[in-house]
Order: structure tokens, then C-alpha cells, then sequence
């Protein structure tokens, strides 16, 4: 049978629960401070187990509460070896900012002090191609940076994806374009996923899954000239 999905939003970001009967698995972990109520909703499932904790790339909305999950249900957490470094020095790395972005970056400053993550060390460090049988999950690990440079794609039963900010589904579907390390991996990662032609896309933000047809239809906006580029290593 295929994994049941649960979806959990957390206000910055959304994460979801894979329940399956080999157990649960969980795509990003939310802000800090968020573990007790992403735990009350393992609680609740028929397979309240987790198994492991995978994280698509090291921004604070996306591992901020992975360090306490793994203490409070011993799973293991697992990132793309490129964003290892960030998440356990508790950093997030935005790059360069364009657009409205400016706006969130602004934020992000202002309240990084008071919700800052805790140092996140990996158990298990991905690298694109690798899957989670291990873990009772028919699922790989797609590499798709430009947001960050692990950031990583969760693809199940070939059938779904769970593409972290890769894809923005809040208000209406649309590609990264406020935060990105290397601008120009955003088009590339974003034909592999639609090249691996899902059914559905769960993304990062917003509650509602992406068709494989309103995924088809995507493109990136042509570059904007003007953006702000951040201190390094934030």
C-alpha cells in the first residue's frame, strides 16, 4: 500500500508525515519550539513510529525542531551532505535575495535572535540516487539545489514528490524566486523533477499539492537584476 500523507502547517513552512505500515516518516521538521506539536501528530497515527527525519535543505523553518524530534522519538535525521555543514553549525544560508524576498530576508533578521535553531548534526548524510528502503519507504533522494546547495527532493513510488522550496504552492503554484545560492540551478532542478513527472508535488509552503499537468505547466521567471546578496554563511 502506498504511504498514507499527512500534511502539517506550521506557519513559515509546511512538513509532511509518510505513514506507511513499516512506520512514519517525516519531511522537514518546522521552526524551533515546533516538536511537540509535529509529536502529538505521530502520536495520533495508526503508526505513530517515526523512523527517520528528512530534511530537504538547512533553512531554520525546515530542521529547526529536527535536533528535539530526534530526542524526543529517536529518530534519525537525514540531509543531503552539501547542507550538512549549515544545519550543524545552526545557520541559514539564504544566498541572494530578489524581488518581494527583500521583505522575508528583513524579517528573518529581525527574529533569527529569538528563534534561532539549534545546532543540527545529520545521522546520515544523503547524496542524490540514494533511497530509503532501509527506512520501509520505496523512496529516493533527488538532488536539486539552487536554493541551497543540498537542497534535495523526496520522490515516492516514483508517483510523488516532495520538492522542500524548490516550489511554492502559497496563494497560487510558482517557482523559487525570492532566496537561491546559485540562481542558475533553479531551471535545471526544476525540469529534473518535472522530467521524473510525478502525479503530485508537495511543496515546501502552502497546504495543497501540485497536479503533474499545473506541474508541466511551470517556468522560471527570467533573472531579476536587482537583488541583494547576503553576508555569507547566515
Amino acid at each position: 500500500m502506498p504511504p498514507r500523507i499527512h500534511t502539517i502547517t506550521m506557519g513559515l513552512s509546511t512538513a509532511y508525515l509518510l505513514e506507511s505500515d513499516a512506520g512514519t516518516i517525516l519531511v522537514d521538521a518546522g521552526c524551533p519550539r515546533s516538536e511537540r506539536s509535529v509529536s502529538r501528530r505521530i502520536r495520533a497515527l495508526e503508526n505513530g513510529s517515526l523512523r527517520l527525519i528528512f530534511v530537504t535543505h538547512a533553512h531554520l523553518d525546515h530542521y529547526g525542531s529536527a535536533a528535539a524530534l530526534r530526542r524526543l522519538t529517536g529518530a534519525p535525521i537525514a540531509i543531503h551532505r552539501a547542507d550538512a555543514g549549515a544545519m550543524a553549525e545552526g545557520k541559514t544560508p539564504i544566498g541572494s535575495v530578489r524581488g518581494s524576498g527583500w521583505l522575508m530576508w528583513t524579517l528573518l533578521r529581525l527574529f533569527e535572535p529569538y528563534v534561532h535553531p539549534e545546532p543540527t548534526a545529520p545521522d546520515l548524510l544523503l547524496e542524490d540516487g540514494d533511497d530509503l528502503r532501509a527506512f520501509g519507504l520505496d523512496a529516493v533522494v533527488v538532488h536539486t539545489p539552487g536554493h541551497t546547495p543540498g537542497s534535495s527532493s523526496l520522490v515516492v513510488e516514483g508517483r510523488v514528490a516532495f520538492v522542500g522550496d524548490l516550489l511554492s504552492t502559497s496563494v497560487r503554484p510558482r517557482v523559487q524566486r525570492s532566496f537561491a545560492d546559485d540562481w542558475s540551478l533553479i531551471p535545471h532542478s526544476l525540469a529534473r523533477v518535472q522530467q521524473l513527472r510525478p502525479e503530485w508535488v508537495y511543496a515546501g509552503h502552502g497546504r495543497r499539492p501540485l497536479s503533474r499537468a499545473a506541474l508541466q505547466r511551470l517556468t522560471c521567471r527570467p533573472p531579476n537584476r536587482h537583488h541583494i546578496t547576503t553576508e555569507e554563511g547566515r
